[in-house]
């Protein structure tokens, strides 16, 4: 018999100060939410996204994509700032 295991989602993302900017990323793994977006807005799906950054998991991927759909306006707009400097 299979134990399910039960992760929190909410400790998968992280913001650190002084590491990508402050922006939000996985923990651990050096990948931000932003660049998880920008391959999402691009067409591809969470399995797709995983199969590029072969060290990231499925619930990571998916993770970032609910911190983003959970937080559009304030990540779409720090995506802005970034992208006028």
């Amino acid at each position: 018999m299979t134990t399910a295991v039960s992760i929190d989602i909410g400790t998968l993302i992280t913001r650190t100060p002084g590491l990508h900017g402050g922006c939000p990323h996985i923990l651990g793994k050096g990948v931000t939410v932003r660049r998880i977006v920008t391959w999402y807005k691009r067409g591809l799906n969470a399995e797709e996204i995983c199969d590029r950054i072969g060290h990231l998991t499925l619930a990571e991927v998916y993770a970032a994509l609910t911190y983003y759909h959970a937080n559009t306006a304030e990540c779409d707009r720090a995506s802005v700032n970034l992208n006028t400097l």
